[in-house]
């Protein structure tokens, strides 16, 4: 997907402020036993296609309004993924302004997950 420059200007901006976790360091410590709070931020409809196993869905759109009834420990250790890593670091740095201190974004989101060949929900 091409996206405009004025989106990718907002996204490099947030991405100077997130942690990112390539999906290779993801899957390890995954296969691991570590289990951070993992948030699917796509659309709906995208999440209805499949999602990555043990997610659970607040669209960005209702991220900053929704997460705290899904998450009100503000130290609770977040992955959340998008379809590519762009909308994730936006909703990264949104929880981050909120008080949120363990978020990550996942680098690559569900394209490069499902590319690898990993394991998928439906």
């Amino acid at each position: 997907m091409k996206h405009s420059p004025g989106f990718l200007k907002i996204v490099e901006d947030a991405k100077s402020r997130v942690k990112e976790l390539s999906i290779p360091d993801f899957k390890a410590r995954w296969d691991a036993g570590w289990r951070p709070l993992l948030v699917d931020v796509r659309e709906e409809s995208e999440w209805a296609k499949g999602r990555l196993p043990g997610a659970v869905h607040v669209g960005k759109g209702v991220l900053e309004r929704d997460i705290e009834a899904k998450c009100p420990d503000l130290g609770r250790e977040l992955v959340l993924y998008c379809g590519g890593g762009f909308r994730s670091a936006l909703a990264a740095d949104s929880l981050q302004k909120m008080g949120y201190t363990k978020v990550l974004s996942l680098d690559g989101g569900w394209r490069s997950w499902t590319e690898a060949g990993h394991p998928v929900e439906k």
